[in-house]
């Protein structure tokens, strides 16, 4: 799959831009539905990346996209939660995350791509 953090708030997956989060698993790429997490923002200063929303596990390896400037909260859950699994968890700014992406197995890699911040 390709990938690219085009601008601020703004990520292209193969030729297809979003202007919102995106979770991408086995090549289908989908809204990040972050509502669950939304009740630990005051904690974390802006809406974390956390357990309570659906995540893509299904995987090898999972690249969190922190945002442009690297910004998203990852809650220790989170991290606590890919270990448990057994699963690789790369956490990178956005542009970092997606050139991961692009280079790596769609069959093996899911991600989740914050578009701001």
């Amino acid at each position: 799959m390709k990938a690219r953090l085009v601008s601020f708030g703004l990520v292209e997956l193969d030729g297809q831009t979003y202007d919102y989060d995106v979770l991408v698993e086995r090549g289908r790429v989908s809204r990040r539905r972050k509502k669950a997490s939304k009740p630990q923002r005051d904690r974390y200063g802006h809406t974390p990346l956390t357990t309570a929303e659906p995540l893509p596990w299904r995987c090898r390896q999972l690249i969190v996209g922190t945002g442009a400037e690297g910004r998203l909260p990852v809650a220790p859950e989170v991290i606590e939660e890919a270990r448990r699994r057994g699963v690789e968890l790369l956490m990178l700014p956005t542009a970092e995350a997606c050139a991961r992406l692009s280079a790596a197995d769609v069959n093996e890699t899911a991600a989740v791509l914050h578009v701001t911040c």
